[in-house]
């Protein structure tokens, strides 16, 4: 059985995950309303200003460390699928979206080890948006089920 990082890595799926992971964000962040919403536009319109490519850059340098935390969560949908005869995508994308809470603090992981490595204007933006951002994340959790699984 491949991993995900496997999987999402190849070299003919990962442009098409990365683009497709990159547009998620940018519609994630469109979602956004309140005063936690502000802060998300203007912390993404900093990054974008910054770089405009940043995100999709993001996402390509940290997709292996994002498939590798959710590995636990497709290796125990492919054994789900296997004993339900179902197709490994759905059940992935069931099991992200029932698992949430975990598979936010697992991705928040990722950006918290790469955050410590950080400056500068970037690291400000991180650490004021940290204390909102598993929420967030959480939310994200669907869209990036749907966005994902269809590779898997």
């Amino acid at each position: 059985m491949a991993t995900l990082v496997e999987i999402l890595t190849k070299s003919e799926t990962r442009p098409r995950v990365v683009r497709a992971c990159a547009e998620l964000v940018a519609a994630e962040v469109e979602s956004k309303r309140g005063l936690s919403g502000v802060a998300v536009k203007a912390g993404y319109k900093l990054v974008v200003a910054v770089k405009p490519s940043m995100v999709s850059d993001v996402v390509d340098k940290l997709l292996p460390e994002f498939a590798e935390a959710m590995g636990p969560f497709y290796a125990a949908s492919v054994e789900e699928a296997a004993r339900n005869r179902r197709p490994v995508a759905h059940t992935f994308a069931d099991h992200l979206v029932a698992e949430g809470d975990a598979v936010a603090d697992a991705l928040l992981a990722v950006t918290d080890r790469r955050a410590e490595k950080a400056s500068g204007p970037l690291l400000k933006a991180y650490r004021r948006l940290r204390s909102t951002a598993k929420e967030h994340v959480k939310a994200a959790v669907p869209g990036l089920a749907r966005t994902i699984a269809p590779f898997t």
